[in-house]
């Protein structure tokens, strides 16, 4: 089941990342300024630990979520003009990778800020 309550504050608080900053910086400036926003309303945060891909059994590469809120909810950050499907595909991957049910997509580069909600359909249980 996805957390509404905590995928809404999130979004909130990108929002007002947004609001505040309006789109043009690079995506660093935007994950600063979410870090600070998400632990203001006292969730925890933290960067994704880095997750190792296997291909049949043989590790392939390592790769880090921007950021794992309340050790459920992964949160992938772009600042790009438009969303396109390698964007989804990559946060799809990441709640695949860390085996979460749900994550975000956050996308502070147009000028309205854009965000999807990620489900896993792979979730092991």
């Amino acid at each position: 089941m996805f957390d509404d309550q905590l995928s809404d504050q999130v979004i909130g608080c990108a929002m007002k990342v947004h609001n505040a900053l309006e789109n043009g910086f690079q995506e660093v400036i935007y994950q600063r300024g979410l870090a600070i926003r998400i632990g203001s309303v006292r969730y925890s945060i933290r960067s994704g630990n880095g997750t190792t891909y296997l291909l049949d059994g043989i590790a392939i590469g390592l790769r880090r979520a921007d950021f794992i809120i309340e050790k459920k909810l992964v949160v992938e950050i772009n600042a790009v003009i438009k969303l396109e499907d390698v964007h989804l595909n990559q946060a799809k991957n990441y709640t695949v990778a860390y085996n979460f049910p749900f994550g975000l997509l956050i996308n502070f580069g147009s000028n309205s800020l854009e965000y999807k909600r990620i489900f896993n359909n792979r979730k092991k249980v």
